[in-house]
């Protein structure tokens, strides 16, 4: 069977994971596109996507274009005459691109189509309490996620599920899928299926700053889950006040709910036998791993050996 000749399109990790799996099982990669080099960190050192780093650990050649539609980087396109071209999260295709090839072109999503359209599928179906995840493959049009999907595969979360653990459990799926879905769809054997919404759809839009920040107000169910939804990246965040009205961000990784009746005042943070608890309505959340303004991630009870909260520290 002849090989099929793919041109990859990703940047980050959860993209390595699905090129490296259609390297190993003999698709002919005949380039990579990704995200330019960009400054990164305090010391501004420029810094490789993870998908370029796999590519020239593997000689497969790299492009970095800045514009998608500048005609000399079509022209790369065309001349490579690509079988099919895949997309695992990346920025939008114009149609000068994504029509260049006999398969079309192929995108990834970590969600069920239609459903958690948009830039942070993981984060999203984790914060709305989501009993099942998944990944669907489709074939990209001139909208974002809307193109005719051609396979699915479901799988059920966990109830401790993080964005971390989602993200892992997906990135091994995908390369599979992709694989499955360029084979049957070049033989014939996968026929694309229109979206059809329902009018029940949850959207997946990018993650903010604000997005990300803890609302104190919501139960402790789901301020436990906006917690898992945010952990490790970016980090669900409050601020923390205390009686002199000096304020700091406190992220918090994990945490426990206690769905208990207390005599504290809302919306307080109590230290307790090397514990770290915020007060709700409903209860209290034991903060297990948090990170405070330049320190690193740790544990409460490891912050507590060596630091020392304000009395009557609020959270906002």
């Amino acid at each position: 069977m002849k090989r099929l000749k793919l041109i990859f399109y990703g940047t980050p990790e959860f993209a390595v994971q699905n090129l490296a799996y259609l390297v190993k099982d003999h698709f002919e990669i005949a380039a990579v596109v990704t995200a330019p080099d960009k400054p990164a960190g305090r010391g501004k050192k420029i810094q490789r996507s993870a998908v370029k780093q796999y590519a020239l650990e593997n000689q497969i050649p790299v492009l970095q274009p800045t514009n998608l539609k500048d005609p000399s980087f079509i022209e790369q396109i065309k001349k490579m005459a690509p079988d099919g071209q895949v997309v695992v999260a990346f920025r939008m295709l114009p149609k000068s691109i994504w029509s260049l090839s006999r398969l079309g072109t192929i995108n990834l999503h970590a969600s069920l189509l239609p459903n958690y359209r948009g830039a942070a599928p993981i984060n999203w179906a984790i914060k709305n309490g989501e009993s099942h995840s998944g990944l669907t493959t489709f074939l990209i049009d001139d909208k974002i996620d809307t193109g005719a999907w051609l396979l699915q595969e479901k799988i059920a979360l966990d109830k401790n599920e993080t964005a971390g653990s989602l993200h892992d459990r997906l990135a091994k799926l995908g390369g599979p899928l992709l694989a499955k879905t360029l084979r049957q769809f070049d033989q014939g054997l996968l026929k694309p299926k229109p979206q059809h919404l329902s009018g029940t759809e949850k959207a997946a839009p990018k993650l903010s700053r604000e997005s990300a920040r803890i609302n104190w107000n919501d139960s402790l169910n789901a301020i436990e889950r906006h917690i898992r939804a945010m952990s490790p990246y970016p980090g669900a965040w409050t601020m923390l006040v205390d009686e002199t009205g000096s304020e700091q961000a406190l992220k918090i990784f994990k945490a426990q709910l206690k769905a208990e009746k207390h005599n504290f005042p809302l919306h307080n943070l109590i230290v307790e036998e090397q514990s770290i608890l915020i007060t709700t309505a409903e209860g209290v959340l034991l903060c297990e791993e948090i990170q405070l303004p330049g320190k690193r991630k740790m544990s409460a009870a490891d912050l507590l050996n060596g630091y020392k909260f304000a009395q009557n520290t609020t959270v906002l």
